[in-house]
Protein backbone atom coordinates (compact mmCIF):
# COMPACT_ATOMS: atom_id res chain seq x y z
CA UNK A 1 0.00 0.00 0.00
CA UNK A 2 1.30 3.45 -0.90
CA UNK A 3 1.02 6.09 1.82
CA UNK A 4 2.61 9.37 2.94
CA UNK A 5 4.02 9.77 6.45
CA UNK A 6 5.26 12.76 8.45
CA UNK A 7 7.19 11.22 11.34
CA UNK A 8 8.56 14.26 13.18
CA UNK A 9 6.28 16.98 14.54
CA UNK A 10 5.61 18.62 17.92
CA UNK A 11 2.71 19.02 20.32
CA UNK A 12 1.51 22.22 21.98
CA UNK A 13 3.68 21.29 24.98
CA UNK A 14 6.90 22.14 23.12
CA UNK A 15 8.32 25.65 23.26
CA UNK A 16 7.37 28.05 20.47
CA UNK A 17 4.54 25.87 19.19
CA UNK A 18 0.89 26.59 18.44
CA UNK A 19 -1.96 25.81 20.80
CA UNK A 20 -3.74 24.22 17.80
CA UNK A 21 -1.56 21.10 18.06
CA UNK A 22 -4.21 18.76 19.43
CA UNK A 23 -5.00 15.22 18.26
CA UNK A 24 -8.23 16.53 16.70
CA UNK A 25 -6.46 19.24 14.69
CA UNK A 26 -3.68 16.90 13.62
CA UNK A 27 -6.33 14.49 12.36
CA UNK A 28 -8.08 17.33 10.51
CA UNK A 29 -4.96 18.87 8.96
CA UNK A 30 -3.48 15.47 8.13
CA UNK A 31 -6.43 14.93 5.77
CA UNK A 32 -6.21 18.44 4.37
CA UNK A 33 -2.56 17.84 3.56
CA UNK A 34 -3.00 14.31 2.22
CA UNK A 35 -1.12 12.42 4.94
CA UNK A 36 -1.97 8.89 6.03
CA UNK A 37 0.50 8.59 8.95
CA UNK A 38 1.53 11.27 11.46
CA UNK A 39 4.02 10.97 14.33
CA UNK A 40 2.29 12.39 17.42
CA UNK A 41 5.46 14.19 18.59
CA UNK A 42 6.48 14.75 22.23
CA UNK A 43 5.01 11.37 23.20
CA UNK A 44 6.84 11.15 26.54
CA UNK A 45 5.59 14.51 27.84
CA UNK A 46 3.33 13.43 30.74
CA UNK A 47 0.30 15.57 29.84
CA UNK A 48 0.56 14.85 26.12
CA UNK A 49 0.97 11.10 26.63
CA UNK A 50 -2.09 11.09 28.89
CA UNK A 51 -4.08 13.01 26.25
CA UNK A 52 -3.15 10.78 23.34
CA UNK A 53 -3.79 7.70 25.51
CA UNK A 54 -7.30 9.05 26.10
CA UNK A 55 -8.07 10.13 22.52
CA UNK A 56 -6.31 7.51 20.39
CA UNK A 57 -7.02 3.79 20.08
CA UNK A 58 -5.02 0.94 18.53
CA UNK A 59 -5.47 0.38 14.80
CA UNK A 60 -3.06 -1.55 12.57
CA UNK A 61 -0.01 -2.98 14.37
CA UNK A 62 1.84 -0.07 16.02
CA UNK A 63 -0.55 2.51 14.51
CA UNK A 64 -3.32 4.41 16.29
CA UNK A 65 -6.50 6.15 15.15
CA UNK A 66 -8.45 9.04 16.66
CA UNK A 67 -11.47 7.68 18.52
CA UNK A 68 -14.73 8.33 16.73
CA UNK A 69 -16.06 10.47 19.58
CA UNK A 70 -13.28 13.00 18.95
CA UNK A 71 -13.71 13.13 15.15
CA UNK A 72 -17.22 14.63 15.13
CA UNK A 73 -16.31 18.30 15.65
CA UNK A 74 -13.27 18.47 13.29
CA UNK A 75 -15.25 16.50 10.67
CA UNK A 76 -17.56 19.49 10.29
CA UNK A 77 -14.57 21.56 9.11
CA UNK A 78 -13.33 18.99 6.59
CA UNK A 79 -14.17 19.11 2.90
CA UNK A 80 -15.52 15.83 1.56
CA UNK A 81 -12.85 15.95 -1.16
CA UNK A 82 -10.13 15.62 1.50
CA UNK A 83 -11.55 12.77 3.58
CA UNK A 84 -9.20 9.84 4.13
CA UNK A 85 -7.74 7.52 6.72
CA UNK A 86 -5.23 9.01 9.18
CA UNK A 87 -3.11 6.98 11.56
CA UNK A 88 -0.74 8.08 14.30
CA UNK A 89 2.46 6.57 15.63
CA UNK A 90 4.32 7.32 18.85
CA UNK A 91 7.22 9.69 18.27
CA UNK A 92 9.22 12.23 20.24
CA UNK A 93 12.27 14.45 19.84
CA UNK A 94 14.95 14.53 22.53
CA UNK A 95 17.68 17.17 22.81
CA UNK A 96 20.97 15.83 24.17
CA UNK A 97 23.48 18.42 25.40
CA UNK A 98 26.75 17.02 26.69
CA UNK A 99 30.50 17.30 26.43
CA UNK A 100 32.46 14.88 24.29
CA UNK A 101 35.90 15.23 22.72
CA UNK A 102 36.54 18.57 24.50
CA UNK A 103 33.50 20.09 22.78
CA UNK A 104 29.94 20.75 23.89
CA UNK A 105 27.60 18.67 21.73
CA UNK A 106 23.94 19.49 21.08
CA UNK A 107 22.28 16.65 19.24
CA UNK A 108 18.55 16.26 18.52
CA UNK A 109 17.08 12.81 17.94
CA UNK A 110 13.70 11.52 16.82
CA UNK A 111 12.63 8.37 18.66
CA UNK A 112 9.64 6.29 17.45
CA UNK A 113 8.09 3.42 19.40
CA UNK A 114 6.00 0.42 18.41
CA UNK A 115 3.71 0.48 21.48
CA UNK A 116 2.35 2.62 24.32
CA UNK A 117 4.08 0.30 26.79
CA UNK A 118 7.46 1.06 25.23
CA UNK A 119 6.78 4.82 25.24
CA UNK A 120 5.80 4.71 28.91
CA UNK A 121 8.92 2.68 29.78
CA UNK A 122 11.07 5.27 27.97
CA UNK A 123 9.23 8.07 29.77
CA UNK A 124 9.99 6.45 33.13
CA UNK A 125 13.68 5.95 32.32
CA UNK A 126 14.21 9.52 31.12
CA UNK A 127 12.16 10.94 33.98
CA UNK A 128 14.79 9.54 36.33
CA UNK A 129 17.54 11.36 34.39
CA UNK A 130 16.14 14.86 33.86
CA UNK A 131 13.09 17.11 33.59
CA UNK A 132 10.72 15.78 30.92
CA UNK A 133 7.73 17.92 31.95
CA UNK A 134 8.83 21.50 31.24
CA UNK A 135 9.22 21.10 27.49
CA UNK A 136 7.73 18.66 24.98
CA UNK A 137 11.22 18.31 23.53
CA UNK A 138 13.15 17.71 26.76
CA UNK A 139 16.78 18.74 27.13
CA UNK A 140 18.89 16.08 28.82
CA UNK A 141 22.56 16.01 29.79
CA UNK A 142 22.86 12.61 28.17
CA UNK A 143 25.20 11.31 25.47
CA UNK A 144 23.17 10.67 22.29
CA UNK A 145 24.69 7.18 22.18
CA UNK A 146 23.36 6.46 25.66
CA UNK A 147 19.93 7.78 24.68
CA UNK A 148 19.89 5.26 21.82
CA UNK A 149 20.89 2.48 24.21
CA UNK A 150 18.03 3.31 26.59
CA UNK A 151 15.53 3.48 23.70
CA UNK A 152 16.56 0.02 22.48
CA UNK A 153 16.23 -1.41 25.98
CA UNK A 154 12.67 -0.07 26.14
CA UNK A 155 11.77 -1.24 22.63
CA UNK A 156 14.09 -3.37 20.46
CA UNK A 157 12.05 -2.18 17.45
CA UNK A 158 12.68 1.49 18.17
CA UNK A 159 13.18 3.66 15.10
CA UNK A 160 15.91 6.04 16.20
CA UNK A 161 16.56 8.83 13.70
CA UNK A 162 19.17 11.59 14.11
CA UNK A 163 17.11 14.75 13.57
CA UNK A 164 17.77 17.46 10.93
CA UNK A 165 21.39 16.28 10.83
CA UNK A 166 22.85 19.49 9.34
CA UNK A 167 21.28 22.19 11.54
CA UNK A 168 24.30 24.19 12.81
CA UNK A 169 23.38 24.34 16.49
CA UNK A 170 21.44 21.15 17.26
CA UNK A 171 22.34 18.10 15.20
CA UNK A 172 24.68 15.16 14.74
CA UNK A 173 26.62 16.80 11.88
CA UNK A 174 26.00 20.49 12.65
CA UNK A 175 28.83 22.99 12.21
CA UNK A 176 28.55 24.40 15.74
CA UNK A 177 28.13 21.37 17.96
CA UNK A 178 28.09 18.22 15.87
CA UNK A 179 30.48 15.51 14.74
CA UNK A 180 32.09 14.74 11.38
CA UNK A 181 30.21 11.45 10.97
CA UNK A 182 27.20 9.62 12.38
CA UNK A 183 29.54 6.88 13.61
CA UNK A 184 31.58 9.38 15.63
CA UNK A 185 28.42 10.38 17.47
CA UNK A 186 26.78 6.99 18.11
CA UNK A 187 29.88 4.76 18.00
CA UNK A 188 29.17 1.02 18.17
CA UNK A 189 25.41 1.52 18.31
CA UNK A 190 25.31 3.11 14.85
CA UNK A 191 24.24 -0.26 13.41
CA UNK A 192 20.86 0.28 15.10
CA UNK A 193 20.27 3.52 13.14
CA UNK A 194 18.64 2.90 9.76
CA UNK A 195 17.69 6.42 8.70
CA UNK A 196 18.78 10.04 9.14
CA UNK A 197 16.64 13.15 8.72
CA UNK A 198 18.02 15.61 6.18
CA UNK A 199 16.18 18.69 7.50
CA UNK A 200 14.62 21.62 5.66
CA UNK A 201 17.93 23.21 4.65
CA UNK A 202 19.28 20.24 2.69
CA UNK A 203 17.92 17.86 0.07
CA UNK A 204 18.95 14.34 -1.00
CA UNK A 205 21.31 15.63 -3.71
CA UNK A 206 23.40 17.38 -1.07
CA UNK A 207 23.42 14.33 1.21
CA UNK A 208 24.41 11.98 -1.61
CA UNK A 209 27.80 13.69 -1.59
CA UNK A 210 28.75 11.90 1.65
CA UNK A 211 29.72 8.26 1.22
CA UNK A 212 29.45 7.95 4.99
CA UNK A 213 25.66 8.37 4.65
CA UNK A 214 25.24 5.62 2.05
CA UNK A 215 24.11 3.05 4.60
CA UNK A 216 21.22 5.22 5.85
CA UNK A 217 17.82 5.92 4.34
CA UNK A 218 17.38 9.68 3.92
CA UNK A 219 14.05 10.70 5.43
CA UNK A 220 12.33 14.09 5.49
CA UNK A 221 9.74 15.41 7.94
CA UNK A 222 8.00 18.70 8.65
CA UNK A 223 9.19 19.24 12.25
CA UNK A 224 5.89 21.14 12.38
CA UNK A 225 5.26 23.65 15.18
CA UNK A 226 1.66 24.22 14.05
CA UNK A 227 -0.91 21.94 12.44
CA UNK A 228 -0.94 23.85 9.14
CA UNK A 229 2.80 23.19 8.70
CA UNK A 230 2.31 19.43 8.52
CA UNK A 231 3.73 17.69 5.42
CA UNK A 232 5.94 20.55 4.26
CA UNK A 233 8.38 17.62 4.11
CA UNK A 234 7.28 13.98 4.24
CA UNK A 235 8.02 10.40 3.20
CA UNK A 236 6.36 8.13 0.64
CA UNK A 237 6.14 4.44 1.56
CA UNK A 238 4.81 1.53 -0.47
CA UNK A 239 4.69 -1.35 2.00
CA UNK A 240 2.47 -2.95 4.62
CA UNK A 241 0.38 -0.29 6.36
CA UNK A 242 1.73 -0.87 9.88
CA UNK A 243 4.63 -0.01 12.15
CA UNK A 244 6.25 -3.33 11.24
CA UNK A 245 5.93 -2.57 7.53
CA UNK A 246 7.53 0.84 8.01
CA UNK A 247 10.25 -0.57 10.26
CA UNK A 248 11.12 -3.25 7.70
CA UNK A 249 11.17 -0.72 4.84
CA UNK A 250 13.73 1.38 6.71
CA UNK A 251 15.82 -1.36 8.33
CA UNK A 252 16.14 -3.96 5.55
CA UNK A 253 18.45 -2.78 2.77
CA UNK A 254 16.82 -5.18 0.31
CA UNK A 255 13.33 -3.82 1.03
CA UNK A 256 12.05 -1.37 -1.60
CA UNK A 257 9.15 -0.14 0.54
CA UNK A 258 10.60 3.31 1.14
CA UNK A 259 9.89 5.00 -2.17
CA UNK A 260 10.63 8.73 -2.09
CA UNK A 261 10.66 11.95 -0.09
CA UNK A 262 8.81 15.24 -0.35
CA UNK A 263 11.20 18.15 0.15
CA UNK A 264 11.45 21.88 0.63
CA UNK A 265 13.64 23.57 -1.91
CA UNK A 266 16.68 23.52 0.44
CA UNK A 267 17.48 27.18 -0.14
CA UNK A 268 14.18 27.98 1.59
CA UNK A 269 15.40 26.39 4.83
CA UNK A 270 16.63 28.56 7.70
CA UNK A 271 20.27 27.48 7.57
CA UNK A 272 21.13 26.89 3.92
CA UNK A 273 23.65 29.73 3.52
CA UNK A 274 26.08 31.16 6.07
CA UNK A 275 25.28 34.46 7.67
CA UNK A 276 24.61 36.76 10.60
CA UNK A 277 20.91 37.57 11.09
CA UNK A 278 21.53 40.44 13.53
CA UNK A 279 23.35 42.34 10.77
CA UNK A 280 21.13 41.00 7.95
CA UNK A 281 24.15 39.41 6.27
CA UNK A 282 23.42 36.46 3.96
CA UNK A 283 26.70 34.93 2.77
CA UNK A 284 27.56 32.31 0.19
CA UNK A 285 30.26 30.01 1.64
CA UNK A 286 32.88 31.54 -0.66
CA UNK A 287 32.10 34.97 0.85
CA UNK A 288 32.50 33.47 4.31
CA UNK A 289 35.92 32.13 3.38
CA UNK A 290 36.89 35.50 1.93
CA UNK A 291 35.88 37.19 5.20
CA UNK A 292 37.66 34.50 7.28
CA UNK A 293 34.41 33.39 8.87
CA UNK A 294 33.53 36.85 10.21
CA UNK A 295 30.52 39.08 9.62
CA UNK A 296 31.53 41.91 7.25
CA UNK A 297 29.45 44.39 9.30
CA UNK A 298 30.25 43.68 12.97
CA UNK A 299 33.24 41.35 12.75
CA UNK A 300 31.65 38.58 14.83
CA UNK A 301 31.75 34.93 13.68
CA UNK A 302 28.93 34.04 11.28
CA UNK A 303 26.77 30.94 11.58
CA UNK A 304 28.11 28.43 9.06
CA UNK A 305 25.16 26.95 7.21
CA UNK A 306 24.35 23.59 5.70
CA UNK A 307 25.75 24.22 2.20
CA UNK A 308 29.22 24.96 3.56
CA UNK A 309 29.13 22.12 6.07
CA UNK A 310 28.18 19.60 3.37
CA UNK A 311 31.02 20.89 1.20
CA UNK A 312 33.48 20.42 4.08
CA UNK A 313 32.50 16.77 4.58
CA UNK A 314 31.69 15.80 0.96
CA UNK A 315 33.39 12.78 -0.58
CA UNK A 316 31.65 12.90 -3.96
CA UNK A 317 31.37 15.59 -6.62
CA UNK A 318 28.13 17.54 -6.88
CA UNK A 319 25.42 15.69 -8.82
CA UNK A 320 26.72 12.13 -8.32
CA UNK A 321 24.07 9.78 -6.96
CA UNK A 322 24.48 7.55 -3.92
CA UNK A 323 24.02 3.78 -4.49
CA UNK A 324 20.67 3.67 -2.64
CA UNK A 325 19.36 7.03 -3.85
CA UNK A 326 15.58 7.42 -3.88
CA UNK A 327 13.54 9.86 -5.94
CA UNK A 328 12.36 13.10 -4.35
CA UNK A 329 9.94 15.91 -5.10
CA UNK A 330 10.79 19.54 -4.27
CA UNK A 331 7.59 21.39 -3.42
CA UNK A 332 6.48 24.82 -2.28
CA UNK A 333 3.54 24.94 0.17
CA UNK A 334 0.31 25.64 -1.69
CA UNK A 335 -0.40 28.82 0.27
CA UNK A 336 2.95 30.23 -0.87
CA UNK A 337 2.15 29.39 -4.51
CA UNK A 338 -1.21 31.15 -4.18
CA UNK A 339 0.40 34.17 -2.49
CA UNK A 340 2.93 34.46 -5.31
CA UNK A 341 0.19 34.19 -7.93
CA UNK A 342 -1.94 36.82 -6.22
CA UNK A 343 0.93 39.12 -5.31
CA UNK A 344 -0.07 39.25 -1.62
CA UNK A 345 1.31 37.98 1.69
CA UNK A 346 0.83 34.28 2.40
CA UNK A 347 -1.00 35.04 5.66
CA UNK A 348 -3.63 37.18 3.92
CA UNK A 349 -7.35 36.42 3.96
CA UNK A 350 -7.39 36.13 0.14
CA UNK A 351 -4.80 33.36 0.26
CA UNK A 352 -6.64 31.40 2.94
CA UNK A 353 -9.92 31.65 1.03
CA UNK A 354 -8.28 30.52 -2.22
CA UNK A 355 -6.48 27.69 -0.39
CA UNK A 356 -9.65 26.17 1.06
CA UNK A 357 -11.51 26.72 -2.21
CA UNK A 358 -8.87 24.65 -4.05
CA UNK A 359 -9.03 21.91 -1.41
CA UNK A 360 -12.82 21.80 -1.73
CA UNK A 361 -12.61 21.48 -5.51
CA UNK A 362 -9.47 19.35 -6.03
CA UNK A 363 -8.68 17.46 -2.81
CA UNK A 364 -5.70 17.45 -0.41
CA UNK A 365 -2.76 19.81 -0.80
CA UNK A 366 -0.12 17.21 -1.65
CA UNK A 367 -2.34 15.78 -4.37
CA UNK A 368 -2.72 19.25 -5.88
CA UNK A 369 1.00 19.96 -5.77
CA UNK A 370 2.09 16.54 -7.06
CA UNK A 371 -0.60 14.97 -9.19
CA UNK A 372 -3.60 17.08 -10.23
CA UNK A 373 -3.38 17.97 -13.97
CA UNK A 374 -2.57 21.62 -14.59
CA UNK A 375 -5.73 22.09 -16.64
CA UNK A 376 -7.83 21.14 -13.59
CA UNK A 377 -5.85 23.52 -11.38
CA UNK A 378 -6.33 26.26 -13.96
CA UNK A 379 -10.08 25.64 -14.06
CA UNK A 380 -10.36 25.67 -10.25
CA UNK A 381 -7.89 28.40 -9.34
CA UNK A 382 -7.00 30.42 -12.39
CA UNK A 383 -4.12 30.79 -14.83
CA UNK A 384 -1.43 32.08 -12.46
CA UNK A 385 -1.88 29.44 -9.78
CA UNK A 386 -1.69 26.72 -12.43
CA UNK A 387 1.43 28.35 -13.90
CA UNK A 388 2.93 28.62 -10.41
CA UNK A 389 2.42 24.89 -9.81
CA UNK A 390 3.93 24.11 -13.22
CA UNK A 391 7.02 26.17 -12.46
CA UNK A 392 7.36 24.59 -9.04
CA UNK A 393 7.14 21.09 -10.50
CA UNK A 394 9.85 21.95 -13.02
CA UNK A 395 12.06 23.77 -10.50
CA UNK A 396 11.70 27.13 -12.26
CA UNK A 397 11.90 29.26 -9.11
CA UNK A 398 14.33 31.80 -7.67
CA UNK A 399 15.20 31.84 -3.98
CA UNK A 400 17.17 34.13 -1.71
CA UNK A 401 18.67 31.44 0.48
CA UNK A 402 17.87 31.18 4.18
CA UNK A 403 20.62 31.86 6.72
CA UNK A 404 21.23 32.00 10.49
CA UNK A 405 17.64 31.12 11.44
CA UNK A 406 15.95 33.19 8.69
CA UNK A 407 13.84 31.34 6.14
CA UNK A 408 14.72 31.79 2.48
CA UNK A 409 12.54 34.02 0.27
CA UNK A 410 11.12 32.14 -2.68
CA UNK A 411 9.92 33.80 -5.88
CA UNK A 412 7.97 32.14 -8.67
CA UNK A 413 7.04 35.31 -10.56
CA UNK A 414 8.78 38.62 -11.09
CA UNK A 415 6.94 41.80 -10.08
CA UNK A 416 6.04 42.90 -13.63
CA UNK A 417 5.83 39.37 -14.96
CA UNK A 418 2.61 38.46 -13.18
CA UNK A 419 0.30 40.62 -15.33
CA UNK A 420 2.13 39.74 -18.53
CA UNK A 421 1.79 36.00 -17.92
CA UNK A 422 -1.86 36.29 -16.96
CA UNK A 423 -2.57 38.18 -20.20
CA UNK A 424 -0.66 35.66 -22.31
CA UNK A 425 -2.33 32.64 -20.72
CA UNK A 426 -5.79 34.21 -21.05
CA UNK A 427 -5.11 34.87 -24.75
CA UNK A 428 -3.91 31.29 -25.33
Amino acid sequence: MKYIADLHIHSRYSRATSSDLTPENLWLWGQRKGLQVIGVGDCIHPKWLDEISEKLEPAESGFFRLKEAFTKEPSQQLASSCRGEVRFLLSTEISCIYKKGDKVRKVHNVVIFSSLEAARAFQKRLGGIGNISSDGRPILGLDAKDLLSIALECDPKTLFIPAHIWTPWFSALGSKSGFDSIEECYEGLTKHIFAVETGLSSDPVMNWRLKSLDSFVLVSNSDAHSASKLAREANIFDCDFSYDGMYHALSDKSDKGFRATIEFFPEEGKYHFDGHAACKQRLHPRETRKNKGLCPVCGKPVTVGVMARVEDLAQRPEGEKAPRARPFFSLIPLEEVIAEARGVGKASKKVREAYFDLLNKLGPELRILLDVPLREIQSAGGDLIAEGVRRMREGQVSIQAGYDGEYGIIKIFGETERKEIEGQLTFL
